[in-house]
């Protein structure tokens, strides 16, 4: 595929398209941010003067071209202005996850061999004063917070605000130089380097380069319709690819506003106040937002109860096919304009889904259910299929071609093949440059004529386009028997129950499957409230009786749903186990993007894993644990390893 070109007269670069929107949008909202409960606002005007006071005293503090600038915090105007900076600069943006602990930091900033670090809080500069001494290039911490930082060594440490100030002070010192700086920066040039989440091993540096930002930003942006008058909410790690090309890729590419929640725990109710027009949320989110819909509505009175579950069925009838603008009768259109009114509106208002005008769910598969429930309200929550090494986008769902069990069809300027093994290839404009410092994984992942495995197992189909994802090439197997063996296909039908939070699914070369199953402590300690059934931790109410006996019933339900599915009907477990605690990135047992590490778990529940086969009835274990503070510890426990019913195909039977 060749490679292309910046069109005369576009924009090169991701500091070249904030200064064409301070020209284009100057009094048109580009950030807000809510602190002390009041929201804030820049206009893409005032932003590009706050990013340019903050790399003039980049400069005034030695940033040099070619260095790695790591940065470290929740979501905030003044991070991406950091990003936007640094490649002003001609440096490159390294953001981090700010929950990684201070070892996975060391990691990260040691590879890229980081001088500077741009941080939120005191919590960011204790980590990295906690691994100083593996980080021989590093020079600087510019933190955002100054509380708790008083007494702090200040040699190495600024805050922004007086880095910004030095900037503006030494304005004609440094401008000329800046201005030299950008003018180099091209289609070929850095623009950020994003880590992978290291699922199999450690993380690799994905070097992105403008090209790569800039042509996917605006073929995204064209599929959708993305307007410059859209709001989004960024509330998503900014280390994740998919928050970068959202809340910078294509709000630069297109003006929208970027909205910053004040924190974690008011991210909900900014996001009804903010109202966003265009949403991203991994199936996690879904999953919460609908776990909380259903205890909700538990608690509801019996008539509320009783039309909410009415109306929600006349959503699953014809819901998803109003929203796709297809015939619906008279009597039913009429019905769910009741429904609108009684329940899906005032159910969206309480999501802060009212304005929504193009939602999509990635990173992991949505269970079905789960997607049809969005979509049947009239959101318009479709998929898409990305990674970090494609700049996201890789396929997505046309308006009017939504489905629950594809990812759509090829984005603008992506091609696709599918290898002989099953496992999904792609080439586009957004194919990453390169591993930082890793030229085999390069070589390994992507090929001389721009081919990028993907790791992923998949078909198209023929009739449609659509991709289909059967699971990861690597967890796709055969059962003993030579049938299909696709954990992540019975994972995401187990946890569409709000009861359940995470499963982990076993079976590969075996007779059977098995399952691990993590309880939802939310979800399952409201059942425990309102049944008045005490608790004094997450190990105790997880093997209570009654929490035991709905896992249960959940499972036998999956298998049931499972048996039709003629391909993968081999898939339904046998045994499962209701784990003592909750599977926790801290513990290596996820990534930060909490998808699952099945070869750690495997060896670390290796215990576990042969009482689930050898037919014992209980198995008895003991787990280390590392606490908020980085202590280490372990929990004992006997678990209770259950039996479930298997159900036959009855289609099959029916045929024959």
């Amino acid at each position: 595929m060749a490679l292309i070109e910046c069109p005369a007269g576009q924009p090169a670069s991701v500091p070249a398209l904030l200064d064409r929107n301070a020209k284009m949008f100057a009094d048109a909202p580009a950030y807000r941010e809510k602190e002390y409960g009041i929201w804030q606002s820049w206009t893409w005007s005032e932003t590009r003067d706050e990013v340019e006071a903050l790399a003039l005293g980049f400069l005034e503090l030695g940033l040099n071209e070619g260095d790695f600038v790591a940065i470290i915090g929740r979501n905030r105007p003044y991070l991406y202005w950091a990003m936007m900076a640094a490649e002003k600069c001609g440096a490159v943006p390294v953001p981090l996850y700010q929950d990684a602990n201070a070892e996975e930091m060391a990691y990260v900033m040691s590879h890229c061999g980081a001088r500077f670090a741009i941080v939120g809080d005191q919590e960011q500069v204790d980590k990295i004063f906690e691994v100083r001494d593996q980080l021989p290039e590093f020079e600087r911490i510019i933190y955002l917070d100054p509380r708790g930082l008083r007494k702090y060594d200040h040699d190495v440490l600024d805050q922004y605000a007086a880095v910004q100030d030095m900037g503006r002070a030494n304005r004609e010192k440094h401008k000329a130089e800046l201005d030299a700086r950008q003018a180099k920066l091209d289609y070929d040039s850095t623009g950020v380097m994003l880590y992978t989440s290291g699922t199999t091993g450690k993380p690799k540096g994905v070097v992105l380069s403008n090209r790569n930002i800039i042509e996917t930003a605006k073929s995204s942006s064209e599929f959708d319709k993305l307007r410059q008058s859209d709001d989004i909410l960024a509330y998503l790690p900014m280390a994740w690819v998919g928050d970068f090309i959202f809340s910078v890729g294509q709000a630069l590419w297109t003006g929208f506003c970027t909205n910053c929640p004040e924190s974690a725990e008011t991210m909900h109710v900014d996001l009804r106040e903010i109202g966003p027009t265009y949403y991203f949320a991994p199936p996690r989110v879904f999953e919460t937002q609908l776990t909380n819909v259903m205890i909700r509505m538990e608690d509801a009175s019996r008539f509320k109860k009783k039309l909410f579950d009415y109306y929600m069925g006349v959503a699953r009838k014809v819901g998803a096919d109003i929203l796709d603008g297809k015939e619906v009768g008279l009597i039913d259109r009429l019905n769910y304009r009741m429904g609108e009114a009684f329940i899906y509106g005032p159910l969206k208002n309480t999501l802060g889904f009212s304005r929504v005008r193009v939602g999509y769910t990635a990173g992991e598969a949505i269970g079905p259910e789960i997607f049809d429930f969005y979509r049947s309200l009239g959101i318009n929550l479709k998929q898409l299929y990305g990674q970090t090494e494609a700049t996201v986008f890789i396929t997505a769902q046309p308006d009017g071609q939504v489905r629950s069990d594809t990812v759509g069809v090829t984005c603008p300027g992506v091609e696709l093949k599918i290898a002989d093994n099953g496992e999904v290839f792609y080439r586009s404009p957004g194919v990453f440059v390169e591993y930082y410092k890793n030229a085999q994984s390069t070589a390994d992942t992507k090929d001389s004529e721009g081919w990028v495995a993907t790791g992923d197992a998949g078909f198209i189909e023929p009739d449609t386009g659509h991709l289909r994802i059967i699971d990861r090439a690597k967890d796709v197997g055969k059962m003993a028997s030579g049938t299909l063996f696709a954990p992540k296909y019975v994972e995401n039908k187990l946890k569409f129950f709000p009861n359940i939070l995470e499963a982990v699914v076993f079976g590969n070369g075996k007779e059977e499957c098995t399952a691990f199953i993590n309880i939802d402590l939310t979800a399952v300690g409201n059942w425990a409230e309102r049944n008045n059934i005490g608790y004094a931790s997450y190990q105790e109410l997880a093997r209570h009786p009654q929490v035991m006996q709905q896992i249960q019933e959940h499972v036998e339900a999956v298998n049931a749903s499972v048996a039709e599915d003629e391909m993968l009907s081999g898939c339904q477990l046998h045994r499962f186990v209701v784990l003592h605690k909750e599977l926790d990135a801290d513990d290596g047992e996820l990534t930060r993007t909490r998808k699952v590490r099945r070869r750690i778990i495997e060896e670390k529940y290796a215990d576990i894993i042969a009482a689930l086969y050898d037919g014992s009835t209980q198995v008895s274990t003991e787990t280390e644990v590392t606490y908020e503070d980085g202590r280490k510890g372990s929990i004992k426990a006997t678990l209770e390893v259950r039996s479930a019913k298997i159900f036959a195909d009855n289609r099959k039977m029916a045929a024959e």
